[in-house]
């Protein structure tokens, strides 16, 4: 069955006699309104519309704030309004079920050519009297005329009013519907937050899964607290260490070669005052091979863990670290470390993978570097020899051994030196299978962090002890 048009659910919404509300929008003219005003019967629905584009306007209205296109200016928006409305009509109005929708947005323009910005929240009862919800979304308008990323703005807006009061009981179908009438070559969608009682068993940390696995945006990052935020708020002329990895569980292991590529970052002379984000990362493919289709318990237990240990999560479907690495450049203009292990960088470097491009690792390696990156490589233990082996060790085929001796000597690939010795044995499979067989073992392989939240949720199929 064919989605319904922008216009008719904006018409559904103006013919439902008891939705009522506030539309308020700055930065890119009242696209979301002018939709119910075009439709009919907008009376029935539309209290007020407001668009305070004078800044001091704005601020006398809604308070004052760093950037005018955020999520802090767009709550501001939503509580004035919400509260203005339900001070001046509850009383009145019993019957009704009250909403604000609210949207701060940049689009191009003659001074500001390119990509659009833009915060759109909808806060709405449920029912007459209830507590409200709220639903909040960033977005960027990647048409290239102002008109047409005006245009996306109004359709984005109706989907997410009408998915809100007709879709708030499935959060998934709600997402799925936000681009009907549009696509992801006009719109990325890259937070969607749920709030309040109609969302009680929403996890926004599945929710920045599912963003990523529809293509609405190629990443999603969400905080140690489990919220969706935009990757600047985090990222934003910051530092950045990232470990790529399946985390399934994290282990000592794991934690050390991101711990010590942290700490040998920071020793870095371009480093001095500087305080880096330090974020895991997981891939869409990794997360696949792991798990049965459609099955999040899994993606859930990682995020646990790794959340126990305070650390943000980005979500990607980023097959390729250059691409990793572009991203992450994209937020930050300061130095990137990626920490990783042995047997990954000879992954990376193994030609075999890049058959698709035309310069082969050599392409792959100059995307990798050509932003302020530097890979800290943490040693592996030869299974047969019991041998320590190093970056210095690395067996790499013909010509690419004077690419990693170039690498090395320039400081692009550095070997982690003050490493845990007594972690290299460890073995994430082996962990998983002991923590399923109910082997104790498992609990000195893992931090103590996570083995708490392992063992208080039963994740990754421990059970409890009798």
């Amino acid at each position: 069955m064919a989605a319904p048009t922008t216009h008719q659910k904006a018409l559904e919404i103006n013919l439902d006699p008891t939705q009522y509300g506030t539309f308020a929008e700055i930065g890119a003219g009242q696209e979301v309104a002018r939709w119910f005003f075009r439709v009919g019967g907008a009376a029935g629905t539309i209290a007020e519309t407001i668009s305070a584009y004078d800044k001091q306007v704005s601020d006398a209205r809604y308070g004052t704030c760093k950037r005018y296109v955020s999520r802090e200016r767009l709550r501001a928006m939503l509580d004035h309004e919400y509260d203005r409305l339900r001070e001046k009509l509850a009383a009145k109005r019993g019957d009704t079920t009250f909403f604000v929708f609210a949207d701060t947005v940049a689009t191009a323009s003659h001074s500001r050519p390119g990509q659009g910005d833009a915060w759109l929240g909808m806060r709405f009862q449920t029912r007459p009297g209830a507590e409200p919800s709220e639903t909040l979304l960033h977005a960027r308008l990647l048409d290239r005329e102002p008109t047409r990323q005006q245009g996306a703005l109004g359709i984005l807006g109706v989907n997410l009013v009408h998915g809100a009061f007709h879709s708030h009981a499935a959060p998934a179908e709600l997402i799925g519907t936000l681009l009907d009438g549009l696509d992801t070559q006009r719109v990325e969608i890259d937070v969607v937050d749920f709030e309040g009682t109609a969302f009680a068993d929403v996890d926004n940390r599945l929710i920045s899964l599912q963003l990523v696995e529809r293509g609405f945006t190629n990443a999603a990052l969400f905080t140690a607290a489990g919220e969706m935020v935009q990757p600047s708020e985090v990222l934003y002329k910051r530092p950045i260490v990232v470990e790529r990895g399946r985390f399934r569980p994290i282990t000592t292991l794991g934690l050390d070669i991101l711990e010590r590529a942290r700490d040998q970052f920071l020793a870095e002379p371009s480093m001095a005052g500087e305080e880096p984000v330090v974020l895991t990362e997981m891939t869409l493919r990794d997360l696949a091979e792991d798990r049965p289709a459609n099955d999040h318990r899994d993606f859930l237990a990682r995020a646990s863990t790794l959340c126990s240990l305070g650390f943000p999560v980005l979500v990607s479907s980023f097959a390729r670290y250059f691409r990793l690495a572009d991203y992450l450049a994209q937020h930050t203009t300061k130095p990137i470390a990626i920490a990783l292990g042995l047997p990954t960088l000879a992954q990376i470097m193994d030609d075999r993978y890049y058959e698709d491009l035309e310069g082969g690792v050599l392409e792959s390696f100059g995307r990798l570097f050509r932003s302020n990156v530097k890979l800290y490589v943490y040693p592996q233990r030869d299974e047969q020899s019991g041998m320590t082996l190093t970056l210095d060790d690395l067996e790499a085929p013909g010509p690419l051994r004077h690419l990693r001796d170039f690498l090395t000597e320039t400081g692009r690939l550095q070997p982690i030196h003050n490493f845990n010795a007594g972690c290299l044995g460890v073995r994430a499979d082996v962990v998983r299978a002991q923590i399923e067989a109910g082997d104790c073992a498992w609990e000195s392989a893992v931090p103590a962090a996570v083995a708490r939240t392992i063992k208080r949720d039963r994740l990754f199929g421990c059970q409890a002890r009798s």
